[in-house]
C-alpha cells in the first residue's frame, strides 16, 4: 500500500478528477480528507473509499473562514498532512469582447485565490512531514484558447504558482508539481454554460484535437497525480506534466 500512514488532503473531492483521485489514493492505503460544496456526493465518494478512512469537511474555497477550517479539521483528525492536492477548479467562457469582471473575478477566487490560500496554511504542515502538493492545472495553463479566456489565464497562474513554490520550498524538501489534463469528460465541462448540444459537439471535436484520438479519463488524471505524489517521483518538482493525449503538441491544420 504505496500511501499507508499517508494523509491526503484532495479539494473539489465531490466529483470528476477529484472524486476519482480520492477513490485511488484510498487503494493506495492513504487516509484522506476530503472537501467540496456538495455533502450527499462527498459521502457517496467517501463510501467508493473504503476501507481507507475519509474525513470530509464540506465548505466554500473562495471563504477565507471556510478554507482555515479544512486545515484545522485536517490537522485535528490526522495529526498531521503529507499531500496537498489543489483540485477545485471552475470553468467559464468568455472572450475579451463578452467577459466581465465579475466573470474574471470568480474564475481567479476559486482557480488561484483559494488555492494561494489554502496552500500557504497548508505548507507548514507540510514541511514537518516533507510532504507535497500537487496542483491541478490544464493544457490551457500550457497553451491558448479563444473563448476561455479567464480559465486560460487562471490556469497559467496555477504553473507559474507550481513552479516558483516549488523553488522556495525545494530546500524544506517539500516537492510541488502540476498536471495539465486535457479534455476529461467531467461536471466542469457542464457548469461551463454549455447547452447539452454544444456539449456533445465539443467532446466530438476533442477527439480530433487529442493525438491519441480521444478525451482523457478521470482514472488517468488521478494516477498521474499519485504518482508525483509518491516517493518515486522523488526527484521531480516544479514540473508541469501534460495528461492530454497529446493535445499540448498539437497544431490546427
Amino acid at each position: 500500500m504505496a500511501f499507508a500512514g499517508k494523509v491526503v488532503l484532495i479539494t473539489g473531492a465531490s466529483s470528476g478528477i477529484g472524486a476519482a483521485t480520492a477513490v485511488h489514493f484510498a487503494q493506495l492505503g492513504a487516509s484522506l480528507l476530503l472537501t467540496g460544496r456538495n455533502l450527499e456526493n462527498l459521502k457517496a465518494v467517501a463510501e467508493k473509499c473504503k476501507p481507507s478512512k475519509s474525513f470530509i469537511v464540506t465548505g466554500e474555497i473562495t471563504k477565507e473562514t471556510d478554507v482555515k477550517n479544512i486545515i484545522e479539521s485536517t490537522i485535528k483528525q490526522y495529526g498531521k498532512l503529507d499531500v496537498l492536492v489543489n483540485n477545485a477548479g471552475v470553468l467559464e467562457h468568455g472572450s475579451i469582447e463578452t467577459t466581465s469582471m465579475e466573470q474574471y473575478d470568480r474564475v481567479f477566487n476559486v482557480n488561484v485565490r483559494s488555492l494561494y490560500h489554502l496552500t500557504m496554511l497548508a505548507v507548514p504542515h507540510i514541511r514537518e512531514t516533507k510532504g507535497n502538493i500537487v496542483n491541478v492545472s490544464s493544457v490551457c495553463g500550457l497553451r491558448s484558447f479563444p473563448e476561455v479566456l479567464s480559465y486560460c489565464m487562471s490556469k497559467s497562474a496555477v504553473d507559474q504558482f507550481t513552479r516558483c513554490t516549488a523553488l522556495e520550498l525545494a530546500s524544506r524538501q517539500v516537492r510541488v508539481n502540476a498536471v495539465n489534463p486535457g479534455v476529461v469528460i467531467t461536471d466542469l465541462h457542464r457548469r461551463s454554460g454549455m447547452t447539452d448540444t454544444e456539449l456533445k459537439e465539443y467532446f466530438e471535436n476533442s477527439n480530433k484535437t487529442h493525438a491519441l484520438g480521444r478525451t482523457g479519463d478521470v482514472t488517468e488524471v488521478a494516477k498521474a497525480i499519485a504518482f508525483l505524489a509518491h516517493d518515486d517521483a522523488s526527484f521531480i518538482t516544479g514540473v508541469t506534466l501534460s495528461v492530454d493525449g497529446g493535445k499540448h503538441a498539437m497544431c490546427p491544420r
